[in-house]
């Protein structure tokens, strides 16, 4: 039952073969049994599961049952749940039970989904592995000694080692994607403003989107059918009407024109994850696509863009955890300054601390022009040259990383290193551009990502091209050792 997909599923739930009570209880044994060798959650929440899987049980009975009743799902641990632990992977917010669900939450729980529990990741959505929560790291479930990518590295090694048939994942600059890719499951992140981050404890503001995680791009449109839409409790949710993204899975896709950047193909990228890719585009092609050569030539760019812009946001974002309202506070401060210097110095981690000093530094009067501002300017640059390229192409293909998942601990030591693993994914989040990771094969045992990125809004069409793929390809199918 744990490897069907989450569309077999809810097939299986609606003609009477399993019910969701059944379906919950043997995930729920299964995160019991096996999770000791991932650590992908960090709460999990089996009273809550099972009462919402009875409920669900009731409602089918009634006849009163949509497309995802009583289908489970985990959270990552950053989106706020009502009367349960939301960390965000950070010992400031140990102790924090949101008195609120978050929009996804309460979208999934209106759907009649069941939570499972809380997945582990990087430190507020800080990290490229997962190794810098405070609960510890989480394991690929393909070789537990490495990585399964970050920030949410919880999810999707929850999915790839089949503890929850699907999970909520949110991408800041490649942390839904990369993770997938890592892990070789599928993931998307939709157009910034698609899903509401109402409730999602935030990194940086104008980057963060919130989007599925699942086994195929299938039950990816299923989650976003769920997911999307406008939310008027947050001021950038898109006011743009929601399509039925399960519509289009099975459109032809002959005659579309896709365009990979010379850039992507070039002395960053792994040459073995360089021929999974060009094996993807040649099945593309089978099946009627026509393939270019395009550039995006600000690609290298984005990184120190990035990394100036999303720490300030950051800066900004985590100057609320002080220790006076909630979460982590230091015992017996002396004063008020004492109060906020150790709460922060004890409840951050070292890669927090980091992204808040630079952003900090770099949004100081004397410096604000020369680093803050010129980021922004280099980011409308970036959105410029994706725009471009969409007058030529449909589409946009390349890799999702540039090497497969590496070793626990090996780039601890050298965060450049570690920050150059979202070369390919960081620039869709500062355009606000729609990008989604699909399995395409593997390199040394280890899974690999091809990362489909498409212009606005245009995520029925990145999860058709997606569902065609996978069609011809068993990669999304496969699993780790054991599993």
């Amino acid at each position: 039952m744990h490897t069907k997909s989450l569309t077999e599923l809810a097939a299986d739930l609606a003609s009477g073969a399993v019910s969701s009570t059944e379906l919950t209880q043997a995930y729920l044994d299964r995160i019991a049994a096996l999770d000791s060798q991932y650590n992908s959650f960090i709460t999990t929440t089996p009273e809550i599961a099972l009462a919402q899987a009875k409920a669900a049980d009731e409602a089918r009975a009634a006849g009163q049952a949509g497309t995802y009743t009583g289908l489970p799902i985990a959270h990552k641990d950053l989106f706020c749940t009502e009367g349960v632990r939301t960390s965000c992977g950070s010992k400031m917010l140990d102790n924090f039970e949101s008195p609120y669900d978050a929009t996804v939450v309460a979208k999934f729980k209106a759907a009649g989904a069941v939570m499972l529990g809380k997945t582990n990741m990087d430190e507020f959505a800080m990290g490229s592995s997962n190794e810098s929560s405070f609960y510890g790291a989480s394991r690929n479930p393909w070789d537990t000694n490495r990585v399964p990518g970050g920030s949410s590295g919880g999810s999707a090694a929850a999915v790839a080692a089949r503890l929850t048939p699907a999970a909520t994942g949110s991408d800041t600059g490649g942390s839904i994607r990369q993770p997938a890719a890592l892990c070789g499951i599928t993931g998307i992140k939709p157009t910034y403003g698609r899903v509401s981050r109402y409730g999602m404890v935030a990194y940086a503001s104008s980057l963060d989107q919130g989007g599925p995680m699942a086994q195929s791009a299938e039950d990816c449109a299923l989650m976003l059918n769920v997911m999307a839409g406008f939310d008027k409790m947050d001021s950038t949710s898109s006011q743009r009407d929601v399509e039925d993204y399960s519509a289009k899975l099975n459109d032809s896709i002959s005659g579309l024109r896709i365009g990979v950047p010379k850039e992507y193909m070039s002395d960053d990228l792994d040459p073995l994850i360089a021929e999974r890719v060009q094996a993807g585009i040649k099945e593309l092609e089978k099946l009627g696509a026509t393939v270019k050569e395009i550039s995006l030539p600000r690609t290298r760019m984005s990184i120190p863009a990035y990394y100036i812009i999303a720490p300030a946001e950051a800066s900004s974002n985590l100057s609320r955890f002080d220790g006076v309202r909630y979460g982590h506070r230091c015992e017996n401060p002396k004063d008020l300054m004492d109060l906020y210097t150790r709460t922060r110095k004890e409840g951050f981690g070292a890669e927090v601390k980091r992204r808040i000093m630079v952003g900090t530094y770099a949004l100081c009067a004397g410096y604000y022009d020369a680093y803050y501002n010129k980021a922004q300017q280099i980011r409308r640059l970036i959105q410029q040259d994706f725009l471009a390229a969409f007058n030529e192409v449909d589409l946009i293909l390349g890799p999702t990383t540039p090497h497969p998942a590496f070793k626990i601990g090996e780039k601890n030591n050298d965060p450049v290193s570690m920050y150059m693993e979202d070369i390919f994914t960081l620039s869709l989040n500062l355009a606000g551009l729609p990008g989604m990771s699909v399995p395409c094969g593997t390199v040394e045992g280890l899974p690999v990502g091809m990362q489909l990125i498409g212009n606005y809004f245009d995520e029925a069409r990145l999860l058709n091209v997606a569902h065609q793929f996978q069609q011809v390809t068993d990669w999304h199918k496969q699993t780790p050792a054991g599993i």
